[in-house]
């Protein structure tokens, strides 16, 4: 499906369903480098509950024009106006790692149009080691490595796929070999400078946040800090698993969708 969004096309999938006036929306945001690719079992799991999916490809990811946008800020400003031109009243928003900070900030900005978040892989900082900013910004296949270093728990680097017939790790580098060049040091120095505390006091949206035991890329601790920045904000840890918690664990994850997405959605007061 394709929307106009500030004037270049934005590319979004809907999770193999039509959308239908009155269902619930829900949109997902990918992380750093990726495109809507990554939340395929996710969106369609939901779209066959009832829900209205926006799968997003991010501005310059994807099948998105226009070039990667260079801040937080301005990813979130996208969001809500992707949100808009979809015709979307209101939404649950899920967001990976750079894009659960995009999620954030979307729900500090809008509280009458985000009513529901999921933070998967998430923390109020994002501070990126300044070899992989060095690496992506000479479009080097280190940066990629780096990713996959850190990003996969051991069950992953070992090849232990929930999916079978899948290589978790090698599919999660061929989506970051996809994307064109300087869009992964784009949205990792847009990570890198973010700081999303005072964002986090301003939601008033049910959150759950979904954080891997052994995630070093966003250690638990920083995912604690953040859980305590979100009035009535919930934590759901995920035993041995890593970073890349859709590849990781996509049935516990999928059990907080039921838990969060599926309860009634009574805003915090």
């Amino acid at each position: 499906m394709q929307l106009t969004v500030n004037g270049h096309a934005a590319h979004v999938a809907t999770g193999g369903r039509p959308h239908v006036d009155g269902q619930p929306w829900a949109a997902f945001v990918h992380g750093a480098g990726l495109d809507h690719t990554v939340w395929a079992l996710q969106s369609r799991w939901l779209a066959f509950r009832g829900w209205n999916i926006l799968a997003v490809d991010l501005p310059g990811h994807g099948h998105s024009d226009g070039p990667p946008l260079e801040s937080i800020g301005a990813m979130a400003d996208w969001l809500i106006a992707l949100l808009d031109a979809a015709g979307a009243p209101s939404a649950a928003v899920i967001g990976h790692s750079m894009g659960a900070l995009i999620a954030l900030e979307a729900a500090a900005r809008a509280p009458q149009t985000i009513e529901r978040l999921m933070l998967i892989g998430s923390a109020a900082t994002m501070p990126v080691h300044p070899d992989l900013l060095a690496a992506a910004k000479a479009n080097q296949q280190a940066a990629i490595d780096m990713v996959n270093l850190w990003g996969y728990g051991q069950a992953a680097g070992l090849g232990g796929s929930a999916a079978p017939g899948v290589w978790m790790v090698g599919a999660g580098e061929r989506v970051l070999q996809k994307a064109l060049p300087g869009v992964l040091h784009c949205d990792l120095a847009a990570c890198n400078a973010y700081q999303g505390l005072e964002a986090a006091a301003r939601v008033r949206a049910p959150t759950l946040l979904v954080s891997g035991e052994r995630d070093q890329m966003t250690p638990l601790k920083n995912a604690r800090q953040l859980l305590a920045a979100i009035a009535g904000a919930s934590l759901n840890v995920l035993p041995g698993a890593g970073h890349m918690l859709l590849a990781e664990c996509p049935d516990a994850l999928l059990n907080a969708f039921k838990s969060h997405l599926l309860s009634p959605r009574a805003a915090v007061a």
